[in-house]
């Protein structure tokens, strides 16, 4: 609602409904930009969306391109699109391929799809290949997925582990409270948030813009924080700085209209 009041006052002062809200849109994201990040970020969709195009009308043209079939599937999976991803990749399996980038994606691509055993085996193979895959990539996504199953006591084995070999992971700490939450322990659920947030604090600055929004989940006070401020920064501009600029603004579009030399009493 504060968007919609900031966008009534602007416009009153512009003059311009569109362009004020272009330009708040625009404010947003660039102050989201330098900031918090908490926004997506639309440049990365749109090369993202670009390179997906490219891709499938590259394998329109040579459909037995491996390297492109990873490629795609790898950007569908990350989009949460497994059903697509496990179609793309898979005459890339019918031709053999064993190779721990292709295992872990179409591992990762069935359990978005739903066909757990078969992702759950994948990965299992994947470790084989090469246990420390993407410093414990592989127990991330177990840990993720069988929280998304309410299997929680195979999320806590997995997430452990990934804390064991990631150490700074914010996210498998988050995670993994909310696996031991949904276990009934209370207690350690708590203090591994704790836990998180003092590796959130102590992290350095790229890795808290990545991790920010997995943070606030383990210490909620924060964000609520961020909002009270904003609201009585907000309130205070709304009832004592935006109806004098409102006002300004109105005598200025009045003053230019009586200026016109168009407009004037021609007997003057």
């Amino acid at each position: 609602m504060s968007g919609y009041f900031q966008w009534i006052i602007l416009s009153a002062i512009t003059g311009s409904p569109l362009g004020s809200a272009v330009a708040l849109i625009v404010f947003y994201v660039v102050v989201d930009r330098f900031t918090l990040g908490v926004l997506p970020d639309p440049l990365r969709w749109v090369m993202r969306w670009r390179r997906e195009g490219l891709l499938e009308r590259t394998l329109l043209g040579n459909p037995h391109d491996g390297r492109a079939r990873l490629e795609l599937a790898q950007l569908y999976v990350e989009r949460g699109q497994g059903k697509k991803a496990v179609d793309v990749l898979r005459p890339n399996f019918d031709k053999g391929d064993d190779d721990i980038q292709s295992v872990f994606t179409m591992g990762e691509a069935c359990l978005l799809a739903g066909y757990v055993d078969q992702g759950e085996k994948l990965l299992e193979h994947a470790e084989e290949l090469n246990p420390d895959f993407r410093v414990g990539e592989l127990h991330l996504v177990r840990g993720r997925q069988r929280l998304a199953r309410g299997d929680f006591a195979g999320a806590k084995a997995a997430l452990e582990t990934l804390v064991k070999t990631r150490r700074g992971t914010i996210t498998g700490r988050v995670l993994l409270a909310k696996a031991m939450q949904g276990l009934g322990d209370d207690a350690s659920a708590a203090l591994m948030r704790d836990e998180a947030w003092k590796e959130y604090v102590s992290a350095p600055r790229f890795q808290r813009r990545k991790e920010r929004l997995m943070a606030w989940r383990a210490r909620p006070s924060r964000p609520a924080t961020y909002l009270l401020i904003f609201v009585l920064v907000f309130g205070l501009f709304a009832t004592v700085v935006a109806p004098k600029l409102t006002a300004w603004g109105r005598a200025h579009r009045q003053g230019d209209v009586y200026s016109d030399p168009s407009l004037t009493d021609p007997d003057e």
